[in-house]
């Protein structure tokens, strides 16, 4: 289970799960390449702040679920994890440039959501509902649209 990161003024608890598919689903990760993608992920946990909590892949695409702080915005995240895990398998294992040409590993697209550990959207929205020292509450807002 997944802890708070205290910081000097705030308190956090932010998950990701990110996916990202090998550019041309190209079928690279093999054990070696997997191993080598683990220890980069590792080594990205000491030098930045992005938890690696889980690590599961396919063939041809990988999951990750993420922690980090709220400086680290999910598209930063998503460039860093990608950027230099690629950099790194691409120079430990320079036959899986043969697959995949162009120069990229990943696709340039990605799935990524936010994990609660607590609450759904209803239970959140809910307490947020129920706040206000026994007053009525008022409504300020409330989006019934669904852009996605």
């Amino acid at each position: 289970m997944s802890e708070h990161i205290h910081k000097s003024h705030n308190k956090s608890l932010l998950l990701y799960h990110l996916v990202c598919p090998i550019k041309y689903r190209r079928k690279v990760l093999n054990e070696e390449v997997s191993e080598t993608l683990k220890n980069v992920c590792i080594e990205l946990s000491s030098r930045y702040e992005i938890h690696f909590l889980e690590i599961g892949c396919d063939e041809d695409h990988v999951h990750f679920l993420i922690q980090s702080v709220p400086m680290m915005s999910p598209k930063k995240i998503i460039n860093t994890v990608k950027s230099l895990t690629a950099r790194e398998i691409f120079r430990l294992h320079p036959e899986v440039k043969r697959f995949l040409w162009g120069g990229n590993f990943w696709t340039s697209g990605y799935y990524i959501n936010t994990v609660g550990q607590y609450a759904n959207e209803d239970v959140i929205k809910k307490y947020v509902q129920g706040q206000g020292n026994n007053q009525e509450y008022k409504k300020i807002h409330s989006s019934q649209l669904r852009l996605f």
